[in-house]
């Protein structure tokens, strides 16, 4: 398995012929007869909403690493090997923003299939928290240039982008919690 498109076999290093297994167009290796599958990579975000305003904010954070520099997102990234999917989104809530929840504290808001980057599928199961169960103040992470909370009525105010996928869980996340 291999999270981008396979020209050579993870296992022994031979050129992929295609062939069809299950319907679908996949990659074999002549030599070893296995199948080299292409699957998508688990992702988990968490986006935290403040209800303490008279219109709900979320947190979201300014990426300032590619993919997507300069766009904005919620909180999230990779999912470690054996890691359950609340807590890496805790995880990457608290490296990418400095505010820490409990992952017995989330609540699945949604998951999606983000477009596929250079072969690249991801996957991310996102969830939702409340501010009240959040500890910390929101700080840009190492690898977001800000993170702050924003009202959808003044992010559709700025001139500020969404990353693909990242504005629909954003505003499904300010309906959310009522």
């Amino acid at each position: 398995m291999v999270s981008r498109p396979p020209t050579f076999c993870p296992d022994c290093g031979t050129r992929l012929e295609r062939t069809s297994a299950d319907d679908r167009e996949r990659k074999r290796c002549p030599a070893c007869e296995a199948i080299v599958w292409h699957n998508p990579v688990p992702c988990a975000g968490v986006a935290v909403v403040d209800r303490s305003r008279p219109d709900p904010a979320v947190l979201c954070v300014e990426r300032g690493v590619p993919p997507g520099v300069g766009e904005w997102t919620i909180p999230g990234g990779h999912m470690e090997t054996g890691e359950e999917p609340p807590a890496a989104a805790a995880r990457e809530l608290e490296e990418e923003t400095g505010v820490a929840v409990d992952p017995a504290d989330l609540e699945i808001l949604s998951a999606s299939a983000m477009p596929p980057r250079t072969g690249k599928h991801v996957v991310t199961v996102h969830y939702v928290a409340d501010r009240a169960d959040a500890t910390g103040e929101p700080v840009a992470g190492s690898d977001a240039t800000d993170a702050r909370f924003w009202t959808p009525a003044a992010f559709d105010a700025s001139s500020e982008t969404f990353r693909p996928v990242h504005e629909e869980r954003f505003r499904e996340a300010a309906q959310s919690l009522e």
